[in-house]
């Protein structure tokens, strides 16, 4: 589905969305260090375990007023949180401030995402969503690639004109929002006659997602994603630290008797751009080439690139090999992200759509609180029975992955 026959919903976010998301990258993989400089690594890396819980509550949050109030509104009130934490963060004058603007900007975020992966859905065939869903990622990608590169130079050195340049962008996105973007919820919904009581409105909300979490489909779902992007997780994770440690600084390539030494921290630094790039030039494609798969084999071939990718870099420290493997890993990462949102969009329910992709988030936020455990473990365990640990994971995720789609089926009308 070629953009020029997009929506212009979807234009306006494609192209408000691959900006902010630049800026995002340009201060956000500084963010541990900065609060580490002011306040000590130890309390930093608590802090750092804080802000997910606060994202999970605003996806929810933000799923549930998706349904109730429409996607246009909440999409407004995400991104007005996220400009008013960016002020915030700009004028702030305690390392304390900057740090509930920080959790604010993720809420902020939060809150947005599920209204804007529901007008996705509302708006896009389901045989052309993985299509959309690549495309977005291709350009958020475009932004990690880019973003970390001009944020090492601009965070430290320029980090008002930053927050400054984020609030404004969000402030110009806001307004294209409001001007151009228009409601895509199911007239089914807009027609619902709303309660005056505040308390009734979060109480139906609730109760909602009680109902969503007793789905056995969607617990299943839920957990094999957890397990699945354990593996996935590691790139910023033990990945590093098993790379800094492990493997030796060496040469990339040889030629008149000179080379190109590279360091243990320069071949992390190298193999995370790599991972970004492929990302950039391949998503979009690798889409198209699973276009017709079922989601059952794309899922399991994921987790399986996933899992016996990461488990390969413990088996040598020689630079090309671990680049050949961080291809491995990537494209199991690839293949997923688009099919997870389709997936999910097709399977919630159309008056339900904002809460389930809320309630999606689940996910990501259990797994950053059990991929960490991996470095923990580190200290007492070699780096191939953590490898081992991460393709556990990634085989458990596969079994889950059998299951949910064989009680799918059979749920499914004949």
């Amino acid at each position: 589905m070629q953009i020029r026959l997009w929506n212009n919903n979807l234009k306006v976010r494609l192209f408000g969305e691959a900006l902010f998301n630049m800026l995002f990258w340009m201060y956000f993989p500084f963010i541990t260090v900065y609060f580490g400089a002011a306040l000590g690594n130890h309390i930093a890396g608590i802090l750092m375990t804080i802000p997910p819980v606060f994202s999970l509550i605003g996806s929810l949050f933000g799923g549930a007023l998706t349904d109730r109030m429409g996607r246009r509104p909440v999409m407004l009130m995400g991104a007005g949180l996220q400009m008013g934490m960016f002020v915030l963060f700009a004028i702030s004058p305690s390392h304390w401030i900057d740090y509930l603007a920080f959790i604010g900007i993720g809420v902020g975020g939060a809150i947005y995402r599920p209204a804007s992966s529901a007008m996705v859905a509302d708006l896009v065939p389901p045989e052309n969503r993985r299509e959309i869903f690549a495309t977005f990622m291709t350009a958020n990608n475009i932004g990690a690639v880019l973003g970390p590169a001009l944020g090492a130079i601009f965070f430290f050195h320029y980090r008002q004109e930053l927050l400054w340049t984020c609030a404004l962008v969000t402030l110009l996105y806001l307004i294209a929002i409001y001007f151009i973007v228009h409601e895509t919820l199911p007239h089914s919904e807009k027609n619902k006659e709303g309660s005056s009581s505040i308390t009734h409105v979060f109480k139906e909300q609730w109760k909602g997602y009680g109902i969503i979490f007793r789905d056995k489909v969607f617990l299943i779902y839920t957990l094999a994603g957890i397990f699945a992007l354990v593996p996935i997780m590691q790139l910023d994770l033990y990945f590093p630290v098993y790379v800094i440690n492990e493997v030796p600084a060496q040469a990339l390539f040889t030629w008149n008797g000179h080379s190109l030494k590279l360091t243990s921290t320069e071949i992390y630094g190298w193999l995370l751009g790599f991972n970004g790039l492929l990302f950039v030039l391949f998503i979009l494609p690798v889409t198209k080439w699973f276009h017709n798969w079922k989601e059952r084999d794309v899922f399991i071939l994921s987790s399986l690139l996933s899992g016996v990718g990461t488990f390969a870099l413990g088996l040598n420290t020689n630079f090309w090999f671990l680049f050949f493997v961080t291809i491995i890993f990537t494209f199991g990462e690839m293949v997923r992200s688009p099919v997870t949102q389709s997936f999910i969009s097709r399977y919630a329910p159309e008056h339900a759509r904002g809460q389930y992709m809320g309630a999606d988030s689940l996910q990501g936020t259990i797994g950053k609180f059990l991929a960490p455990i991996t470095v923990f473990l580190s200290n007492w365990v070699t780096p191939m029975g953590i490898f081992s640990i991460i393709l556990a994971f990634a085989l458990i995720s596969v079994v889950l992955y059998i299951q949910l789609f064989r009680i799918y089926k059979e749920e499914q009308p004949t």
